[in-house]
């Protein structure tokens, strides 16, 4: 009995370390921001930080997304080809993964950009939990 309460221990420990949050992320340096304007910075609404995305169709983006602007893919996707169409304004550069995301970020002290909670390292600072 005892063995099979750690094997479920064990899993349930590895469920939640596999599911962690999704955090912004800034320089080290960076001061944190507040959730309204992560949603600005990353609907290009006057914002003064140099915004990086994860490519389309990755699952942290989503999350992202869903939690801080409120919008789905299909949404957001929708809100940037308005806005390009209108001159309004180009959506953010994007990067390959949370390694990729890291290098930008922490290369530019105006940089804002979204990982894992799970990767980030001492190379940037977590500067909101939505």
């Amino acid at each position: 009995m005892k063995k099979l309460l750690s094997i479920v221990a064990l899993s349930l420990a590895g469920m939640v370390s596999a599911n962690a949050a999704v955090v912004v992320i800034g320089n080290p340096g960076a001061a944190d921001i507040s959730k309204g304007d992560a949603k600005k910075a990353f609907l290009g609404k006057g914002s003064s930080y140099v915004v990086y995305e994860l490519d389309e169709g990755n699952a942290t983006r989503s999350e992202f997304h869903s939690a801080v602007t409120g919008k789905s893919d299909a949404q957001l996707k929708a809100y940037w080809s308005k806005q390009v169409f209108t001159g309004k304004g180009n959506p953010p550069a994007t990067v390959s993964d949370a390694a990729a995301m890291k290098a930008a970020v922490a290369s530019d002290a105006n940089a804002i950009g979204y990982i894992d909670e799970a990767d980030v390292d001492g190379s940037v600072k977590i500067i909101l939990k939505p």
